[in-house]
């Protein structure tokens, strides 16, 4: 049973609330034929603020493997950290891409 005051101030006083954890997402940086080892490697340091021997680990994947998982982020996160790596990409002429898909 509410009371007047509680549907003023907005006060639940019935059932619990459950908290759930946020969806997360990998983020994947992808091969192609011009972006050098060593500027993805620069990449994963600064963006995703790996060592460099597992900054040249996953660089090492997606130059054998075409792809390489930098990272699990919730969605906001991993969308700010893909278009960090993409503007950097630009900013220095290549075509590095990045995505996203769910964990």
């Amino acid at each position: 049973m509410t009371t007047d005051n509680d549907a003023q101030t907005g006060v639940l006083n019935k059932g619990e609330t459950s908290v759930q954890e946020p969806e997360e997402y990998r983020v994947i940086l992808l091969n192609d034929d011009f972006t050098t080892m060593e500027f993805v490697v620069a990449v994963i340091m600064s963006v995703f603020h790996k060592d460099m021997f597992e900054a040249t680990r996953i660089m090492l994947d997606v130059h054998r493997k075409g792809r390489g998982v930098v990272g699990t982020y919730t969605y906001d996160i991993a969308t700010t950290k893909i278009n960090r790596v993409h503007a950097m990409a630009r900013d220095n002429g290549f075509p590095l891409k990045c995505i996203m898909e769910k964990a």
